[in-house]
């Protein structure tokens, strides 16, 4: 997991985030929702490096239990890349910081993540990046 991490953050490498995937790995998230094999993977965090080129990871809580990784933490950076929406379509950079908690978990067989889980606020998400509507008082 400090690996996937670090070339998610730190050192952002596709490379090396594609290493690190069993070639019919699954994948869930809150945005994407399930991707199936390495290039789906690899293809969601290209978008997500880019959106968030120089992006920075906190964590708050490790565990590993047998061939699973947890990692609570807050991911953080600024959108200065654009932002690809699940239907195709690519949003201009918004310029705003983002502060997202989440958690990761990655199960490995044979050295790679073959199952991986990403959960965050996608509303948090969306609104720290100015893409909601104004809240409506009742």
């Amino acid at each position: 997991m400090d690996r996937l991490t670090d070339a998610i953050t730190t050192h952002a490498d596709l490379k090396v985030i594609a290493e690190l995937y069993a070639e019919d790995a699954v994948a869930f998230t809150p945005d994407e929702g399930e991707l199936r094999g390495r290039d789906d993977i690899v293809e969601y965090w290209r978008g997500m490096t880019e959106a968030v080129p120089e992006a920075t990871f906190q964590p708050l809580h490790t565990y590993e239990v047998g061939d699973t990784a947890i990692d609570e933490g807050i991911f953080s950076g600024r959108n200065t890349g654009p932002l690809e929406l699940p239907n195709g379509e690519t949003l201009p950079p918004t310029q705003k910081e983002i502060r997202i908690r989440g958690v990761d978990i990655a199960t490995v067989r044979d050295g790679r993540i073959v199952d991986y889980r990403l959960y965050f606020d996608e509303m948090d998400f969306l609104g720290q990046l100015g893409l909601l509507p104004p809240d409506e008082p009742f």
